[in-house]
């Protein structure tokens, strides 16, 4: 291995980053590899820093002067970000070993699900979304509806929907599935229920009927004028759709999109399946992630309710 100290460490970002993109990670993905390794890189001192310049010590002071202004959550994140490179530039032999273990990491408390509140409000939510409303410009159900149930029904998440194309989904009349690129560039494919493919299928033909031919390989999700959704235009229709179902005050804080995907987990937490079937089915990394999921459902606290032995003297004395 030879003496590479006077790399300059915005180049071998870039192979980086090159070699990730091999792995076929989404465009977010990406970006914020990017992003969180630029980030610290200036705040070491810019475009001049060489990789002889990180030491301990000064990733040490670099990620305390990152850290104080941003969310653990970040902060996590770009650690992630650097040791993923530093493990590349060991695997490539650039360096002799990865510092980031001198570097602490914030802990992250385990995210609480935060589905949609109300038993009924998903069947709530799509029975109002399924019929037009006036009060709109140009009403578009069939395509608001398929948007809500992919993500209820499905697991979907905001940038999975975005992905998928019209020839996303496969296979014989009640056999069919959808293949999703999931976080992380990990791809998984999710079972589609009938209901659910009439739900798309009868977007997709709306769509035939406002703009033309559909091709297989077109985003599934267009806007109102045929363009493909974009990030917020996702996110405005899913929030207009809360409005229009008159169900704003049963979305936790900070959910939207979010919370149908939670609600898809947690009811199928609370109708039996085990940590590892959600796993799959919602592309977690973690079974831990999963397992969320289980330890909040309303049957899982009943039933450990119903164990208190405590309650069985109360019966005895009705």
């Amino acid at each position: 291995m030879h003496d590479n100290g006077g790399i300059v460490v915005s180049e071998l970002i870039g192979d980086f980053l090159a070699a990730r993109a091999v792995r076929k990670p989404s465009v977010h993905t990406l970006a914020a590899y990017e992003r969180d390794l630029n980030s610290v890189v200036v705040l070491m001192g810019g475009e001049g820093v060489t990789l002889g310049d990180l030491s301990p010590r000064s990733l040490r002071l670099a990620f305390a002067a990152f850290a104080s202004s941003r969310a653990p959550a970040s902060v996590a994140r770009a650690w992630s970000s650097w040791n993923a490179f530093f493990t590349f530039l060991v695997t490539e032999q650039v360096v002799a070993g990865n510092p980031m273990s001198a570097v602490d990491k914030p802990k992250q408390a385990l995210h609480s699900p935060k589905p949609l509140r109300g038993e009924d409000t998903p069947e709530q939510l799509l029975d109002a979304v399924s019929r037009a409303d006036d009060r709109q410009r140009d009403p578009w159900p069939e395509r608001d509806v398929a948007v809500l149930a992919l993500a209820l029904c499905a697991g979907l998440r905001l940038s999975e929907l975005l992905a998928l194309r019209v020839g996303s989904f496969l296979g014989r009349p009640g056999e069919r599935r959808v293949e999703v690129a999931g976080k992380g560039g990990r791809p998984r494919t999710v079972p589609i229920e009938p209901e659910l493919d009439a739900v798309v299928e009868r977007y997709v033909e709306s769509r035939r009927l406002r703009f033309g031919r559909v091709s297989a390989g077109d985003a599934l999700m267009v806007d109102r004028k045929g363009a493909p959704l974009q990030r917020g235009g996702l996110q405005y229709l899913v929030s207009s759709c809360y409005r229009r179902a008159g169900v704003n005050d049963r979305v936790p804080r900070g959910a939207q999109l979010h919370a149908l995907r939670h609600t898809f987990a947690t009811r199928l937490a609370e109708d039996g399946a085990n940590a590892s079937e959600i796993m799959r089915l919602l592309g977690h990394a973690s079974l831990a992630t999963s397992q969320n999921y289980i330890e909040v459902t309303a049957e899982q606290q009943r039933a450990a309710v119903r164990a208190n032995r405590t309650n069985r003297a109360l019966g005895k004395l009705a």
